[in-house]
């Protein structure tokens, strides 16, 4: 197992690691809209949150020498299913070749963010 840790997406906030590589997987952390630099949720609006925890999350990926096109999952958390359809037109633009996933709304999410997102991908 390794540990894959990068600055280009934000630390992790308690005891666990950004993602972890084993036998040529990659389970990544959840991913919140944070801003790497300030450690701040980056936008107000599901869209935008979507579009910097999907960022935070290819950084991820890249760092282990991954991409979306080799994610074969994700699990999606939404602070509130009514996004479900805005969150989707900015899922779709990353997420191309369709990997399964399951997305559900939960009752909160670490500070106060709109989503996160975790992937499982292959690495070569």
């Amino acid at each position: 197992m390794k540990t894959i840790e990068t600055k280009s997406a934000p630390a992790a906030i308690g005891p666990y690691s950004q993602a972890i590589l084993a036998n040529g997987f990659l389970y990544t952390s959840g991913q919140i809209p944070l801003n790497p630099e300030t450690g701040a949720i980056e936008g107000q609006t599901i869209e935008a949150q979507a579009e910097q925890a999907i960022k935070n999350l290819s950084e991820i990926l890249k760092a282990a020498g991954s991409d979306f096109s080799k994610v074969v999952k994700t699990t999606c958390f939404l602070a509130h299913i009514s996004d479900f359809a805005a969150f989707n037109s900015i899922y779709e633009k990353y997420f191309v070749s369709k990997p399964a996933r399951s997305c559900f709304e939960v009752a909160a999410l670490p500070k106060g963010a709109l989503v996160e997102i975790e992937a499982e991908a292959v690495v070569e």
